[in-house]
């Protein structure tokens, strides 16, 4: 013996290879991608690193079932809360224990993950004081599905766990296909513009004895895609969802840009980036200091054309408005800055959730003068409006949500 300590090595016919076995399955359940061979792995992986420490035993685990940084987040929570750590219940005791108070505290928001890795965690528990369900029996025949009620449900009315499922559906959606065509040129197998550069140089490959004629096409691509989001106070549950809209749109299409603004501008393309939704929304609320404050519309659209419009609004940019029109600082700047907006995009859309409404005027001021700047006017409260929001993008249905008919009706009243 040279009286070094050996490291402290696992036992794979010991319990901690079932623990790993159930973390694994909880990670599965949470959405990571891990398989038997994972299981396999991490097991001989913790079996050679040994158990020294718990960082160790962390970062084993962490190289093993972690291959994204987007699954990052899930695999932190769900450590912290499978492998708990010693002295648990004496700090739960210290955090019974009476102590001065010390002034009105924030509830600790929720982590990216922390969710799905509960249920994962607790989804095959059932409670033991629960009383057995009655079995009813319904005539469904003239009755609705819960998936169908939900459709057409004004998110500010539902539940944390219709919000969960709409959040899911969202996912889900099938994305617009619009497409525009470009002034570039792309190869094609046949058509119409004559390539002579590809077919001369197709022809040296056979020594000139073979001419195989070449064609270009204008290409076709997706149109960029700019939202700009109301988070102020009226509008703060209706922009939460749409932000999952935009975080799957991101995911699909490119060319897709984020702007948030309360009483000032933020963008957050970066932060919808992030390949989870639960990380990505959290981000984009750090990044974000004005959340369900006051509205400015008109300063807020003077920032994005002097800073972002040259940037962004190339290419035939479909700009997405979505706010409720109820401007604060009623002056003439907001018809200039909705003017420059509508002139510097190929089709501007106002999303606005007080369309929900069935006796909706236009009689506020800054409705009225928003109005007149806007291609189309739809509502974004509930699933089936943002269904109609994807037919709009791909120019399927445009004719049933023209603005100028509530300033028609205005004027008439």
């Amino acid at each position: 013996m040279n009286g070094s300590r050996e490291p402290a090595t696992a036992d794979p016919s010991g319990r901690l290879s079932d623990n790993i076995v159930y973390f694994a399955r909880v990670l599965r359940h949470a959405g990571l991608p891990v398989g038997p061979g994972a299981v396999i792995d991490a097991i001989g992986a913790v079996e050679t690193a040994g158990l020294r420490r718990r960082d160790d035993f962390y970062w084993t685990l962490h190289a093993v079932f972690v291959n994204k940084r987007e699954h990052h987040a899930v695999f932190d929570e769900a450590f912290s809360m499978f492998w708990r750590p010693r002295g648990l219940i004496e700090k739960m005791l210290a955090m019974m224990s009476p102590v001065a108070p010390s002034g009105p505290r924030e509830p600790e928001k929720a982590k990216a993950g922390s969710q799905r890795v509960t249920d994962a965690m607790f989804a095959d528990q059932v409670p033991e004081t629960a009383p057995p369900k009655p079995i009813i029996e319904i005539d469904a025949r003239f009755t609705m599905s819960e998936r169908e009620i939900l459709q057409g449900k004004d998110f500010a009315q539902m539940t944390a766990d219709e919000l969960a499922e709409a959040k899911r559906l969202i996912a889900e959606m099938t994305l617009p296909t619009d497409a525009i065509r470009t002034r570039r040129l792309t190869p094609a197998v046949r058509g119409h513009r004559f390539d002579a550069r590809r077919t001369l140089r197709a022809s040296l490959r056979t020594g000139g004895d073979l001419i195989a004629l070449r064609f270009r096409r204008r290409k076709v691509v997706h149109p960029p895609i700019v939202a700009i989001c109301d988070i102020s106070g009226s509008m703060s549950q209706y922009s939460r969802i749409f932000l999952h809209f935009l975080h799957a749109l991101t995911e699909h299409r490119r060319r897709v840009s984020s702007f948030l603004f309360g009483t000032r501008l933020t963008d957050v393309s970066r932060q919808l980036r992030v390949k989870d939704p639960d990380e990505a929304l959290a981000e984009c609320s750090a990044a974000v200091v004005d959340w369900s404050g006051g509205t400015r519309i008109a300063s807020a659209l003077h920032a994005f054309n002097r800073h972002w419009g040259r940037r962004v609004l190339g290419q035939g940019a479909t700009v997405l408005l979505i706010t409720d029109g109820l401007e604060r600082e009623c002056d003439a700047d907001l018809a200039f800055e909705m003017d420059r907006l509508h002139r510097s995009c190929r089709k501007l859309i106002w999303l606005n959730p007080l369309l929900r409404f069935d006796q909706f005027e236009a009689k506020a001021w800054g409705i009225r003068t928003m109005l007149q700047h806007v291609d189309v006017l739809r509502p974004i409260h509930s699933l089936d409006a943002m269904r109609d929001l994807v037919a709009a993008l791909d120019g399927r249905r445009d004719g049933d949500a023209d603005p100028k008919r509530f300033l028609n009706m205005g004027r008439a009243a």
